[in-house]
């Protein structure tokens, strides 16, 4: 017998030196030394391709999906032969660990919690497609994986997924190889070391896919959530790159953790860490811990993760786009991409090393993540418009996050309306989203209503939560709301032969429907007034659609009944132009809607994150058409062709000279719009024939003064006080101007920055600040001082056009549903008397 066992062991021995034997290194497969040049997207996939042929008992490869570009996503699952063949029995195990405290209740998984001691190792590379050492760095890990550490792969099974951002990725490697010199150039002031706009951080629509982990606005997102979720790793990590004069980061990560975080998730990190140090410290290599990158805002991918009951972790290495084949940095030394991925492959082998060891401890520590029994509020209660609420569902069934429908009418809690205890009156078409389920957790950190902070130097925003973020009411309830699973909508009745038919205007499915109309050439007017007809009451911002407008289009009313079919969107019949409330259908007072020409600047100068906001705005959400111009181009360009500009957020100054702001105001004056946002905003504010103003602090001198006896060491956290880091005010809204149609008073807004302006002497404040009552987020103290009668929203004349002044960004990560609909009335409804091309 034992002879047996050793004539096993020598013949697997055998095999798996010939398995290993059959792949080829990265360099001889890419036919240069890897490092040495940037691989193309197709030659990365190429390569992975190659290495699951020759070892497909240790390597499966799978495209999870596409990008915008057609470029595809995939996943490389490595592991041991034996963890291969049953690699779906492990994700199934693994999945009834989370699904532990509930399987045997609700069915969702057969069986009892799994045993299994096999580590699941998720690797994320190159989400931001201009740090691209770790695409190549995860062709080197693979490669190590299978010849150098296999002993790793007994217990653990390692998920790549070699970029996560091909589009971006492509366009910084594609840009480099064509403008590089032979050799590379280590001067920073070369070409090959500064990307022209946009750069290749984003994604085709220039989103940072780093900040959509939850928002999952991007298709990249969407793809891999459907992957990740079903697979649930116990650890994650996202490779990235910073400056070329920083060292390497790896975790632990900075303050503040958000505090679900556990005591366990905290303290792995450090072993990880102390891991990593252990081989860089045998280099001489350079790094540090537990500064910059904390564990607070949940759309990263170390938060989401982490949040998700993984140890998510950020590693950065020195580089960025500016780096290139080799840069020098400040320090003198030359900084390569062979050095970058380097480190790279070196925290990744260490990663999968420290999770193989502590393979029990993980599953343990993960099952344990699952309970939710400690949690504060036990439901969230969401109520108000069925759009809106539909919506949020739409993003809860992206995280596998169950709710269902109250049985009671009425709840008390947490009020978010008020920011205190109170309670709230619902139907049954109100949702409720219990903590007590698998993403309870997820649950806690995405309701909340003011997330804890234990500090307040943050690297991004600090408010997000989805009653304020949906327009929603809600309540926080610290005992469980009764509840059942949802009721089936109702299908829609076929539209009768009528002399008009009426839409609500409260929602974007509102708005999606009246941009489908308009691109099929219908009439559609909106109403200034509310009126009646028959009995029932209808708001400002209405759609009309009437018979008599639409005798152009054949077999109008089946088109229309499609249309309304397809978009969910009830129509309300009305058999007379004679309201009982006036005004009647044909009043000045019901305007047609313009099938507005819109363009919109890009390029340099302005935001590229601002830019794809928009982009992706149109394209994937309003669904109707948008023209680009290069602000390179804006001097020559013919704006008569257009009804409404939008300026993203940027800098104008190069611009908007004296000449072309000359042009754009006779533009303005002969009937045209613009949709200036945030930082736009600063090229009108002062300026002759503008009454748009920056609201300095009320006490400067004393700012000043105490900032220049603050000591060095105490000046960073100390300037806190001047910053807003994304917190969420209530802000007074009219809502009789068209630019709020479908709002109610209030409005709570999302602000990103301190920058405040002057109420309008002249125009219309659409939505401003009177009260700064800070109801989620970070605000400091001389920040919010200056905040008090500021503009939020406003709306300035100049001849028969508007400039119309957006201080908080409504399309910010695309996330802040309810701020959408405010910059689709600036479009069709605000001075509607603007000419139609």
């Amino acid at each position: 017998m034992q002879k047996l066992v050793l004539v096993l062991l020598v013949l697997f021995g055998s095999f798996s030196l010939t398995s290993a034997q059959n792949i080829k290194s990265p360099s001889d497969f890419l036919g240069y030394e890897i490092g040495t040049q940037f691989s193309r997207h197709h030659q990365v996939i190429d390569y992975f391709k190659s290495v699951a042929n020759a070892v497909p008992n240790q390597v499966k490869l799978e495209t999870y999906g596409k990008t915008n570009e057609r470029r595809g996503l995939y996943l490389a699952y490595v592991s041991s032969e034996a963890n291969i063949e049953n690699l779906e029995t492990i994700r199934e195990n693994n999945l009834k660990n989370v699904y532990a405290e509930r399987s045997r209740s609700t069915g969702l998984l057969d069986g009892e919690p799994s045993s299994t001691d096999i580590a699941i190792v998720w690797l994320s590379y190159n989400v931001h497609g201009n740090e691209a050492s770790s695409t190549e760095a995860s062709m080197l890990t693979l490669y190590k994986l299978l010849t150098e550490q296999q002993d790793l792969l007994k217990n653990t099974v390692v998920i790549i997924d070699p970029s996560v951002n091909p589009d971006g990725r492509d366009r910084y490697v594609n840009w480099y190889n064509e403008t590089k010199s032979t050799a590379y150039d280590i001067d920073r002031q070369a070409s090959e070391h500064n990307e022209p706009w946009p750069g290749g951080r984003p994604n085709h629509y220039l989103f940072d896919l780093n900040r959509d982990w939850v928002w999952a606005t991007q298709v990249e997102t969407q793809q891999r959530l459907a992957v990740y979720n079903k697979w649930m790793p116990h650890v994650h990590v996202d490779f990235h790159e910073q400056g070329i004069n920083e060292p390497y980061y790896f975790a632990p990560a900075a303050e503040p953790f958000h505090e679900i975080i556990t005591d366990w998730q905290r303290d792995f990190q450090t072993q990880i860490g102390q891991n990593h140090a252990k081989y860089f410290d045998a280099e001489g290599w350079l790094f540090f811990t537990r500064e910059r990158f904390d564990l607070l805002y949940p759309s990263y991918g170390d938060t989401y993760p982490t949040f998700m009951g993984a140890m998510g972790m950020t590693y950065e290495q020195g580089g960025h786009g500016m780096a290139g084949l080799g840069i020098l940095n400040d320090e003198g030394h030359v900084l390569t991409l062979v050095e970058r991925l380097t480190h790279h492959t070196t925290t990744g082998i260490s990663t999968v090393e420290m999770a193989s060891k502590n393979a029990k401890k993980l599953n343990s520590e993960f099952r344990k993540f699952f309970n939710n029994s400690n949690l504060n509020y036990k439901s969230y209660v969401v109520s108000g418009n069925e759009d809106k609420l539909n919506s949020l569902k739409v993003l809860l069934n992206k995280h596998d996050i169950s709710f269902e429908n109250p049985t009671s009418t009425k709840v008390s809690g947490f009020d978010y309306a008020t920011g205190q205890q109170g309670s709230l009156s619902v139907d049954g078409s109100a949702m409720v989203v219990h903590s007590d389920q698998p993403k309870g957790k997820m649950v806690k950190v995405l309701f909340e209503p003011n997330t804890m902070l234990s500090d307040s130097l943050t690297y991004d925003i600090t408010a997000w939560s989805l009653p304020y973020a949906y327009g929603l009411d809600a309540i926080a309830s610290t005992s469980k709301v009764s509840s059942n699973k949802l009721a089936e909508r109702k299908s829609l009745q076929k539209l009768n032969d009528a002399y008009g038919y009426v839409s609500k205007w409260n929602s974007m499915g509102d708005a999606k429907f009246l941009a489908e109309l308009l691109k099929q050439d219908f009439k559609v007017r909106f109403t200034e007034k509310p009126f009646t007809s028959k009995v029932q009451k209808f708001e400002r911002g209405s759609l009309i659609i009437t018979k008599g407008d639409n005798k152009h289009i054949e077999k109008m009313l089946s088109k229309l009944n499609a249309i309304a079919q397809d978009h969910s969107q009830p129509l309300t019949e009305i058999y007379t132009g004679f309201s009982q409330i006036t005004p009647d259908i044909g009043s000045p007072d019901i305007k047609l809607v313009n099938k507005q020409k819109i363009a919109i600047l890009s390029g340099n100068g302005t935001s590229s994150l601002s830019y794809g906001e928009i982009w992706h705005f149109f394209e994937q959400q309003l669904y109707y058409p948008l023209t680009s111009i290069n602000t390179d181009d804006f001097g020559k360009t013919n704006l008569d062709k257009y009804n409404v500009l939008i300026l993203p957020n940027g800098y104008y100054g190069d611009v908007l000279n004296d000449d072309n702001m000359t042009k754009l105001k006779t533009w303005v004056s002969a009937g045209g719009k613009v949709i200036a946002i945030d930082g736009a905003l600063r090229s009108f504010a002062g300026k002759e024939g503008f009454n748009l103003n920056l609201k300095p602090s009320e006490d400067v001198d004393n700012v000043e003064k105490n900032k220049n006896l603050t000591a060095y060491a105490n000046r960073e956290r100390e300037s806190s006080n001047d910053f807003i880091t994304g917190a969420i005010f209530n802000a007074k809204v009219d809502h009789t101007h068209p630019m709020a149609f479908g709002y109610d008073d209030n409005y709570f807004t999302l602000k990103l920055g301190s920058s405040a302006y002057r109420l309008l002497d002249s125009g219309y404040n659409v939505a401003y600040l009177n009260d700064t009552k800070v109801y989620s987020g970070f605000a400091g103290k001389n920040a919010l001082q200056k905040l008090d009668d500021t503009l939020i929203f406003g709306e300035e004349r100049m001849g028969n056009g508007s400039f119309i002044y957006l201080v908080d960004n409504p399309l910010f990560r695309s996330f802040w549903e309810n701020g959408k609909l405010f910059l689709v009335n600036a479009i069709f409804f605000v001075n509607n008397n603007a000419y139609e091309l």
